[in-house]
């Protein structure tokens, strides 16, 4: 009953404000027909920010008129009067409607109250079956805002609602609203096609302004997400209301330098911003237009509406309707002011009787389509409720809204040449927009296309667009792009804002992966300053077939064939002095440990493997130690022959002995390859690559193993040269013509000397060549030995062979007694 008492005081209230001016009669609102539909039309609009102290139903006809909703109005009567006027859609069957002014989304209950009552009274869900209700679909209404209000009455009893404004994701969740579909797109495709904008013209700095409302604040929540893993920025938001300070708002765009403004609101609210922007003389930037105004008639004929930069705008593919012309030239030729006693419902009133056809036909048809395809996807879904067909509906069927439903989940028809389908959403499956443009003409100029069915497609004519900035695309950052081989840096909290930092050789940026990140090369790989990507090292070793390597090798060669033929003329000569003041048996053992540390100088060359390594290394360390320690014995021989013989008998005999030198010879030996072995069980010489000398090539080399046990092997070494070095100062008085010392002396000398100008070399030189370099020290310290030792004495046997008679070393030493005895 207070549905009724509602509706009787909103009537109350409509004959109390009439007008004296003739009004549109009733059947504008109202038209009989076997079957109802319901429409919601913002006809009027009332403020949101009216507040009331009691309640009451507010007087549409006395809020401001809107005319482009008035026009969605007109074309639902048009669509029905045609599907009426067809004999193969409903053949023997008449659509009727009840259309109301929804101009409050909070006050303007009544109209909806009496589209769900049935007899007067409202059922609860559980009963609604039993009973056929008023309407078997509802239209409208436009907004979000409003649709949410009223939604969950109709949702109720499965009343089919058939949208064709309201765009928020929301009405996707089927959960809440089981019984909703729309003819227009959500929001997401909208969104997703001004991204693709932005994307397009590289745009990535940029305002986004909605009004007050589910249909923006969905929007907004929807580009927050879509520009997530994209370049683009958003910098400022800002909501409109009543309230808002313009002037502060575009100093704040200015003060950010954002030259790209996106304005998803209401037609309203876009309305007074375009003309505040006009008002504050904001030039340069540029506008993207949602689909609410982005075909608005008045805004691109206002005065200095070409100075505040580019407008483009998205909307939904406009189609003329056929006929609909002619509709508004007839209806509006036929109204009388004598119509207007008739009685009307609460919000059925309008007060539009200046209005001419001109200027109905001329607004804003963004929407007419989706009205359109409403109307006629409930007649559809009701032709098949009514298993129409040859001509006639069955009339024994009782019709209720769940019915129409079903069938309008299911439509599938063509209407101009436009496929009408749902998704399991309820939401259009097919999406045909338009890219606009505002051109000097105040014209919308249509100049791009974007489909989302069966496939994603954008096109954009950029040729049709006149840009403010001379011609050329504006360009909207933040920061400029970043030189070719720089990576971004982040300068605060968005990403667009950032420094450009240099890429420094071994590191590359790849702008398409990560633009703010200098990647380093592979170890394989290298690259200069600067670079996007990085290139394969050359790989760089000593390979058999260098001539150094060769002339090495073949050095080497000779090498042994010279210790084999000194073998073989001491052999030949063993008992004469020189041999055997040279060492005798002993000088067999080093020329055998010289050939055999000969075999590491050819595993210098070739590429590096894991033998190769222990053979570069290990033949010459123990072999070697092998010739010192022969050195060692010889020279201290040599003392205890010449000195401590005299001076001490007894040390001299346990020397001769216990064989004291091999005891030495055998000591250092093991001792050395004890320490080799157990180093290289623990952490063998490996092959590496360098990599760190050279940026764009990789040295094949071998490391030296376990550095601990290498460097106590090297001491030994070392501590065998300064015992030489120490017995041979202890003979430098000797016979000149017999002392062994001074010629070991001369060894170490160019042994040293060797290692020095080598370590030298290590230090200052790190290519492929430092492996030559190696061989060819470990050549000289083998040749100083064979030549500074071994040849001299050669020389004697060979050339001088009256020097090598016992008589000769006899004088010697009896000449050398005198000496130290007087």
């Amino acid at each position: 009953m207070w549905v009724l008492f509602l509706a009787a005081l909103c009537l109350l209230g409509s004959l109390l404000h009439a007008s004296p001016e003739c009004t549109v009669p009733s059947s504008e609102f109202q038209l009989q027909g076997d079957y109802l539909l319901g429409g919601l039309f913002n006809v009027h609009h009332a403020s949101s920010s009216i507040v009331h102290d009691r309640p009451e139903a507010v007087d549409c006809s006395r809020q401001p008129f809107t005319l482009p909703s008035y026009r969605m109005f007109q074309v639902m009567r048009f669509s029905v009067e045609e599907i009426n006027n067809s004999s193969i859609l409903l053949p023997n069957v008449s659509l009727g409607y009840e259309i109301f002014d929804h101009c409050s989304d909070t006050l303007s209950f009544p109209g909806v109250l009496n589209l769900i009552s049935v007899n007067g009274s409202i059922k609860p869900r559980g009963h609604a079956s039993k009973y056929v209700s008023k309407v078997i679909g509802v239209i409208g209404p436009f907004g979000s805002t409003e649709t949410l209000t009223v939604a969950p009455l109709f949702m109720m009893n499965f009343i089919p609602m058939v949208n064709y404004g309201s765009a928020s994701s929301a009405f996707s969740e089927k959960v809440k609203f089981p019984s909703f579909l729309r003819t227009v797109h959500p929001n997401k495709d909208i969104i997703r096609l001004i991204v693709d904008i932005m994307q397009h013209f590289n745009w990535r700095w940029v305002a986004f302004l909605k009004s007050n409302d589910a249909y923006s604040e969905d929007g907004l929540e929807l580009f927050r997400k879509m520009i997530k893993g994209t370049e683009i920025c958003l910098a400022y938001t800002e909501e409109l209301n009543p309230s808002t300070n313009y002037s502060r708002m575009f100093k704040e765009i200015d003060l950010q330098r954002i030259p790209t403004i996106i304005v998803f609101a209401r037609k309203l609210y876009a309305e007074t911003v375009i003309q505040s922007a006009i008002n504050s003389n904001v030039t340069n930037k540029v506008w993207i237009a949602g689909d609410t105004w982005a075909l608005n008639k008045n805004l691109p004929k206002k005065e200095g509406i070409e100075n505040i930069g580019t407008i483009l705008g998205v909307s939904e593919t406009v189609v003329e309707i056929p006929g609909f012309n002619d509709f508004i030239y007839s209806s509006k030729h036929k109204r009388h002011c004598e119509d207007a006693r008739q009685q009307k419902f609460c919000n059925q009133v309008c007060n539009c009787t200046s209005l001419n056809p001109e200027e109905i036909i001329a607004e804003n048809p963004s929407y007419s389509l989706s009205i359109y395809s409403a109307a006629y996807a409930i007649a559809h879904a009701l032709h098949n409720v009514l298993e129409c067909g040859e001509g006639r509906c069955r009339d024994n069927i009782t019709v209720y809204p769940y019915m129409v439903l079903a069938q309008l989940k299911k439509s599938n028809f063509t209407l101009l040449n436009r496929s009408i389908q749902f998704d399991e959403n309820g939401d259009p499956a097919n999406g045909y927009y338009s890219i606009v443009f505002w051109n000097q003409e105040g014209q919308a100029e249509e100049i791009g296309s974007y489909e989302t069915h069966p496939l994603v497609q954008l096109s954009i004519d950029d040729t049709k667009i006149k840009w403010h900035a001379n011609g050329k695309v504006p360009t909207s950052l933040c920061s400029q792009e970043c030189p070719e081989g720089y990576a971004k840096k982040q300068d605060g909290i968005h990403k667009c804002c950032f420094n450009c930092v240099m890429c420094r050789n071994g590191t590359y940026v790849n702008i398409t992966e990560d633009a703010y990140r200098c990647v380093p090369c592979k170890p394989t790989e290298w690259s200069a300053d600067r670079s996007t990507s990085c290139s394969p090292r050359s790989v760089e070793y000593v390979s058999f077939t260098d001539g150094s390597a060769i002339l090495i090798m073949v050095v080497t060669s000779i090498l042994v064939a010279l210790s084999l033929a000194t073998a073989i003329l001491f052999a030949i000569n063993y008992n004469t002095p020189v041999v055997k003041s040279a060492g005798g048996s002993m000088c067999f053992l080093i020329l055998g440990c010289l050939s055999l540390c000969s075999i590491s100088v050819f595993f210098y060359f070739g590429k590096p493997t894991l033998a190769c390594c222990i053979l570069r290394y290990f033949p010459f360390l123990l072999f070697y130690t092998g010739c010192l320690a022969c050195f060692v014995v010889r020279s201290f021989q040599i003392v205890c022959i010449f000195k401590m013989a005299a001076k001490f008998p007894k040390l001299h005999g346990w020397w001769m002995k216990y064989n004291g030198q091999w005891l030495v010879i055998t000591v250092a030996l093991v001792t050395q390859a004890l320490l080799l072995i157990i180093g290289y069980a623990s952490r063998p010489p490996r092959p590496y690559n360098e990599t760190f000398w050279y940026k764009d090539k990789i040295i094949l080399g071998c490391h030296v193993g376990n550095p601990g046990l290498l460097a106590v092997s090297v001491v030994l070494l070392a501590s065998l040269c300064f015992l030489c070095f120490a017995f041979s100062y202890m003979g430098k008085d000797l016979p000149k013509n017999y002392n062994e010392a001074k010629g070991i002396t001369f060894c170490l000398f160019v042994l040293i000397l060797t290692w020095i100008i080598f370590s030298t070399e290590y230090m200052l030189y790190h290519g492929k060549y430092i492996q030559t370099l190696n061989a060819m020290a470990v050549l000289s310290s083998l040749y100083c030995v064979l030549l500074g030792y071994f040849l001299p004495k050669c020389y004697i046997i060979i050339f001088q062979p009256q020097k090598n008679t016992p008589q000769y070393f006899q004088g010697l030493i009896q000449n050398y007694t005198k000496t130290i005895s007087q």
